[in-house]
């Protein structure tokens, strides 16, 4: 069954899914460890399944709820936001220009998605997480600034198509006024949003949420209930954003 499908995809991003939960307001305290014992666990067999560490279906559940109902902003007129505010799935990205991954996922699975953003079946809204130091987080508000004049993802488009796909690669700024000039924005308007202090603000602000919610890495996605470390095929995501629309109903 699909429902069961996504709950081992609880299972297996329990940290990270334990870290989104710790951090909703009113979430019960987390259930403390059993006490240490002076005899160690028993061995399984070799011919035996390790044991399997349960899970409380009610706080999966409530796992799953926070990240249906609580994780997705739906701010209307988001610029770091594309499809319908009422979108029965919303994708939510967590992602560093530097990161070649997220080069990945923005070149090769994202234009792949936009059919369901056009038909409506979904929501995708972009979060910083800075990982790479301050170059990325400067790369993080000049997207910030061009999303102040209605560009945020054409601009993240062409600065990541611009990146190589390897290391951590730097980003001059002859490269970014470049993609400014490509995209037709208003350079001094654009200077002047790029030096706001309120967008650096915003940058380590989403980084410091994605931390506490236990996501270190990049790229990193919640995709309605379910949890996706790095950038699988669009296959997969197509998968799962069919899963979650059938689960919706």
């Amino acid at each position: 069954m699909v429902y069961k499908a996504v709950i081992v995809g609880l299972v297996l991003v329990v940290v990270v899914l334990g870290g989104l939960l710790a951090m909703r307001p009113g979430t019960p305290a987390a259930v403390p460890a059993p006490a240490a014992t002076s005899t160690p666990p028993a061995t399984p067999a070799p011919d035996q399944p390790a044991p399997q560490p349960s899970i409380d279906p009610q706080q999966v559940a409530e796992m799953e709820r926070f990240m249906v109902e609580d994780l997705p902003r739906r701010i209307e007129g988001d610029p770091l936001a594309m499809g319908n505010i009422d979108a029965p799935v919303v994708l939510t990205e967590w992602a560093d220009y530097r990161c070649p991954f997220c080069s990945v996922w923005a070149e090769d699975v994202l234009p792949g998605l936009q059919r369901y953003i056009d038909d409506g079946t979904l929501r995708v809204e972009f979060r910083d997480l800075a990982i790479f130091g301050d170059e990325s987080i400067r790369a993080a508000t000049a997207a910030r600034a061009a999303g102040e004049q209605g560009q945020f993802f054409e601009f993240s488009h062409e600065l990541f198509s611009a990146l190589p796909n390897e290391g951590h690669p730097d980003i001059p700024d002859e490269l970014v006024y470049g993609i400014v000039a490509d995209l037709g924005l208003d350079r001094a308007t654009f200077e002047a949003d790029w030096a706001d202090p309120a967008h650096q603000e915003a940058v380590l602000a989403d980084s410091a949420e994605a931390n506490g919610f236990g996501v270190t890495s990049t790229p990193s996605f919640v995709i309605g209930s379910q949890f996706v470390s790095g950038a699988q095929p669009l296959s997969t995501f197509e998968q799962i954003i069919e899963e979650q629309l059938a689960l919706h109903g």
